[in-house]
């Protein structure tokens, strides 16, 4: 399957502004969160099976992926 870069970089701005939103951080907080932990490589390298799930459950995907890399965010 053959994935257009604009979807998914829409795709990875949402999950970022969702996940920001359920930690109660701003979107640049989020995003550096997610991308020092390797939160964003996750999201990239299984977009085609993440953008089928809600968005609770890929944010609780990110938060453990990002837990077992050093993250502290619970």
């Amino acid at each position: 399957m053959i994935v257009k870069l604009e979807d998914k970089l829409a795709y990875i701005i949402a999950v970022v502004s969702e996940f920001a939103a359920a930690f109660k951080l701003n979107p640049q907080q989020a995003y550096r969160y997610l991308d020092r932990f390797k939160g964003i490589d996750f999201v990239d390298k299984f977009y085609n099976v993440e953008h089928t799930q809600p968005f609770e459950d890929v944010v609780e995907d990110l938060a453990l992926h990002c837990r077992n890399n050093g993250g502290a965010l619970a």
